[in-house]
């Protein structure tokens, strides 16, 4: 009887309704407490002895993880969502362990919130919001959308979702993104630039673009010294993207006016970070760009499908699972 590990807060939130069909394929569910927003390397390979898939979160999945699993029975790594840098790929791939991810599955939600940050920082609505609820009538002076410049940084399928909403505010939009050459049109309205004339040009930075190797810190202090004063900057990717010691001395200097950030180095953000200094002029969530009622039960159903498919019971159908690994 197969068993598979299920370490992601919203699927496990949502299993219920799909309770009856691990049963009658004869899947076993493990589903651990969880305390916190993810569970450690060491939390995970003491759970995934005896496992044949998991369904994960953000949960570290280092080699330690992997060699435990391969060492039993594990057969597949399954990451609800779609930024894998958690997970030991490289190690997975020695190891004959494939993994997949869930491309796509919430890309107009992750866009809609950042364009949500993108309108809290110009108009300041939260900020007047609370003022009234505290009994004052402030007037500020925001910006407007119309006739901004945006800089979408990874041009998949987030990047695309928040470059055609922000061309429909009237927002020109130039794009970045390592696997697509400069000035090809592939995506209507964008123009597709090199990095440094994005940071250059743009009024706003919107990362959308995977967590690599590669491009950790890629917004560092040389980053922010290359953008226009009082440039806005919106992360809703991953939060070592932005070097945010960095951010910090940029948004004390006002190089950057405000920031929007879904996602951060360490999460939950602690209580004595600095960034909270600059709560006036920031919008922080809490990596939630995939919260909505509907984008939770699509993953829920994309990530169950592709268990069933490589354990062997059923089909995808037209899903076709993405391996990454």
């Amino acid at each position: 009887m197969p068993t598979a590990l299920i370490t992601c807060r919203q699927l496990q939130g949502g299993f219920e309704r799909l309770r009856p069909e691990y049963e009658a394929l004869g899947v076993t569910p493990i589903l651990p407490a969880l305390d916190g927003q993810r569970l450690d390397s060491v939390a995970m390979a003491s759970l995934v002895d005896g496992v044949d898939a998991v369904i994960a979160g953000d949960d570290e999945i280092d080699s330690s993880v992997l060699r435990a699993g391969a060492a039993s029975r594990l057969r597949a790594v399954i990451k609800w969502g779609v930024g894998t840098d958690a997970i030991d790929t490289a190690t997975a791939a020695e190891l004959g362990v494939p993994v997949f991810n869930t491309p796509g599955a919430f890309a107009d939600e992750v866009a809609d919130l950042a364009l949500s940050h993108l309108l809290l920082l110009v108009r300041r609505t939260h900020r007047l919001h609370a003022a009234v609820v505290d009994g004052e009538w402030p007037v500020a002076e925001g910006r407007s959308l119309a006739g901004l410049v945006a800089g979408v940084i990874g041009l998949g399928s987030v990047g695309s979702a928040i470059a055609k909403r922000a061309r429909a505010c009237g927002v020109e939009v130039l794009g970045h993104d390592i696997r697509q050459p400069a000035g090809d049109d592939g995506l209507a309205g964008v123009r597709r630039v090199d990095l440094a004339d994005l940071y250059a040009a743009s009024d706003v930075v919107i990362l959308a673009c995977a967590l690599t190797a590669d491009n950790r810190h890629l917004v560092s202090r040389a980053a922010f010294a290359a953008m226009r004063d009082g440039v806005l900057v919106i992360n809703v990717a991953r939060g070592a993207l932005i070097e945010e010691a960095a951010l910090v001395e940029a948004l004390a200097a006002g190089k950057v006016a405000g920031a929007g950030l879904d996602v951060f180095e360490h999460e939950p953000l602690p209580a004595a970070d600095p960034l909270r200094a600059f709560a006036d002029r920031c919008v922080f969530t809490t990596h939630s760009g995939s919260s909505t009622a509907e984008a939770i039960e699509r993953t829920n159903r994309i990530a169950t499908e592709i268990l069933f498919d490589v354990l062997g019971l059923r089909a995808a159908g037209p899903l076709v699972p993405n391996r990454v690994a």
